[in-house]
């Protein structure tokens, strides 16, 4: 098998956001240690079936796994280094609120191994962190950001949402600003989405919140690109920048610290990509092979995909009866464990869509012809010639030499282009 990326789902908050629709919960921190326990069962189950494959990229997602105390943190990672291989140069990321998190919970994360922080900053607007239901100030959020900083993290994301009802040219200019001026090594901004069956969704549906306007969140979208294309950073996918190189670029104005600043991680990278590019989530773009643990975690191997149930109290419940049960490999199966809830075989048609729609995603990579047919045994141009041909009249696609990638204009039109693979 080849090396996988392992999600591991955190499914708490100190507070859940109105607009969230992740499987995520506030006030169950009584759940919070046998969830660890039954997650790093999970964890070890799916090792021993897989006879310790090998890792080359962690996800802490969540929810926010820095709400989980230390101990119990360390439990499910020392899991993930018993049950898998994980390489010397993997990524290894948490997410984190700035809300929750201090100097020594950081460095609690570095000890274990943990060389990424993605934070969900999502504004520096006073208001809008209001109208979004944040816990923390802006104040709190560069705090956070220099906490985490002074613990060793010399890769940090920060997270960002565009688009809110009536958010100003203005406002999302001084929040992109302020965010350059800290120098992350990588950006992330997602336009407002409104949700079903979230506060947001209700509020929508009642008629007292207004569904975002799309023609102001692609003027948005333009300003962060031009403001993040001149302070350096390079855009590899729809909603994601990077810094490209070492040292270059990384102190921003607002740093306080003077540490020496180590090259970026090594990976199998390609040369659209900037060196700080997120591995994990490249995984998914490229569409290769991931294991999900955890409540409603995703997984996707060898063309089969599951998915396991969302209540938090049932997961701990069949997941700690099925490891006292467990007595060999045999008798275990990932995607047949009573814990998962969706299972299903994806025929190649599907599986090469799939891959064109996810891999388009990457705006500098695109879908290079070579990996299309390692993987799927077949030409792309035999599979979706005439509709690139279609695509690229139309100015959606640009067809070089070794790939085939959206144009400028088509960024802000990816699902347009990407129906086309799915007839």
């Amino acid at each position: 098998m080849e090396p996988l990326s392992l999600y591991l789902h955190i499914p708490f908050c100190q507070r859940k956001c109105p607009y969230c629709d992740f499987n995520t919960y506030a006030g169950l921190n009584r759940l919070h240690e046998p969830y660890a326990e039954a997650l790093a069962q999970e964890i070890r189950l799916a090792g021993a079936q897989w006879d310790r494959p090998a890792v080359h990229t962690v996800f802490l997602g969540g929810g926010t796994p820095t709400v989980l105390e230390p101990a119990l943190l360390e439990r499910v990672l020392v899991a993930c280094r018993e049950a898998f291989y994980v390489l010397p140069d993997a990524e290894v990321t948490s997410e984190a609120n700035p809300g929750t998190v201090d100097v020594s919970r950081f460095a609690v994360l570095r000890r274990l191994g943990v060389n990424r922080l993605s934070m969900g900053v999502q504004s520096f607007d006073p208001a809008e962190l209001a109208f979004l239901g944040r816990i923390h100030s802006a104040e709190e959020a560069v705090d956070a950001f220099w906490a985490a900083r002074a613990a060793g993290f010399d890769n940090i994301n920060l997270d960002f949402i565009y688009g809110l009802p009536g958010q100003s040219p203005a406002t999302w200019r001084r929040t992109l600003e302020r965010a350059i001026a800290l120098g992350p090594e990588h950006l992330s901004l997602y336009a407002l989405t409104i949700e079903e069956g979230t506060p947001f969704g209700e509020w929508a549906a009642a008629g007292r919140l207004p569904y975002p306007d799309a023609d102001l969140a692609a003027d948005l979208y333009e300003l962060a690109d031009e403001l993040l294309a001149a302070a350096g950073y390079v855009q590899y996918e729809i909603s994601n920048w990077a810094k490209d190189g070492g040292t270059e670029g990384r102190k921003g104005k607002e740093e306080k610290p003077d540490n020496p600043v180590p090259s970026p991680p090594s990976f199998a990278a390609s040369p659209s990509l900037p060196s700080w590019a997120c591995r994990h989530n490249l995984t998914y773009w490229r569409n290769e092979a991931y294991l999900g643990c955890g409540p409603g975690a995703h997984s996707s191997v060898d063309g089969r995909r599951w998915a396991n149930i969302k209540p938090v109290p049932a997961y701990i419940e069949r997941v700690t009866a099925t490891a006292a049960a467990w007595t060999a490999p045999a008798a275990y199966q990932p995607f047949a464990a009573p814990w998962v809830e969706f299972v299903e075989e994806l025929d190649e048609r599907t599986r090469m869509a799939e891959t064109m729609i996810l891999g388009l995603r990457l705006v500098r990579e695109g879908v290079s012809f070579e990996r299309f047919a390692q993987r799927h045994g077949r030409p792309l141009a035999e599979v979706f010639g005439s509709d690139i041909e279609r695509l690229a009249r139309q100015g959606q696609v640009e067809v070089r030499p070794d790939r085939v990638r959206l144009t400028q204009r088509a960024r802000l039109l990816g699902n347009q282009v990407f129906v086309a693979f799915l007839g």
